[in-house]
């Protein structure tokens, strides 16, 4: 199943256009915090799809027949673009254990092409859990791919959702040909229509790791 929240309209539309705008992109800090409120309007929505129990609550004045989510959930996030985002699910999923996946992009001598490489994965068993992995940008979808089978080497989750704020076409193609015997969600904020010669997503926003934390030495 793929979810594209851009599809109906909402205030994460606005945040979303706030994160391409060149001129708003300037300030390192409001590009982070978009990010980060991203992620807590995913995170209400997936949340959505969470199994629940009933339970009371004592007041000052009474007993309330509450609602509370019954998933063990583990929030897992590629590295480094992907960490102001992880936040925003951390806050409103603030019982979640937590991995972190270190992944980039390994060019051949003529930088025509590339391999997602892997330096290392920290995380608590998956297994019976409830997954959410997130990587903020859907290009070529090949890092996605590789870090959910990394990830399964921590067990095997009850229920996946993958997560991405923009995606191109080709990319989520790519997600769901090579995920196609997994049971996985895709949630996506929005699908870009082209993945250039260097496999970013246009129009996209650019490089969301440089955006939020600084340009780094290739």
């Amino acid at each position: 199943m793929v979810t594209i929240l851009s599809e109906e309209n909402s205030i994460f539309s606005m945040f979303l256009a706030e994160l391409r705008n060149v001129d708003i992109q300037k300030d390192n800090l409001r590009f982070r915090n978009n990010l980060t409120r991203l992620g807590e309007i995913m995170a209400y929505e997936i949340s959505k799809n969470f199994d629940y129990k009933t339970i009371d609550v004592t007041t000052p004045l009474g007993v309330a027949k509450s609602v509370v989510y019954t998933d063990k959930v583990v929030l897992a996030v590629v590295l480094r673009a992907g960490l102001p985002v992880h936040q925003g699910f951390l806050n409103y999923l603030d019982r979640s254990e937590n991995a972190f996946i270190s992944a980039y992009r390994k060019y051949n001598d003529e930088g025509s092409s590339f391999t997602i490489e892997m330096d290392s994965l920290s995380s608590p068993s998956i297994s019976n859990k409830t997954l959410i992995l997130i990587d903020t940008m859907l290009a070529s979808g090949a890092s996605m791919v590789a870090a959910y089978k990394n990830m399964l080497s921590k067990g095997r989750p009850a229920k996946t959702y993958l997560v991405s704020l923009i995606a191109s076409q080709s990319g989520l193609d790519y997600v769901q040909k090579n995920l196609s015997d997994y049971d996985v969600d895709i949630w996506l904020g929005a699908v870009d229509p082209i993945l250039n010669t260097h496999s970013y997503i246009v129009p996209g926003l650019g490089d969301a790791g440089d955006l939020a934390y600084g340009e780094k030495i290739s």
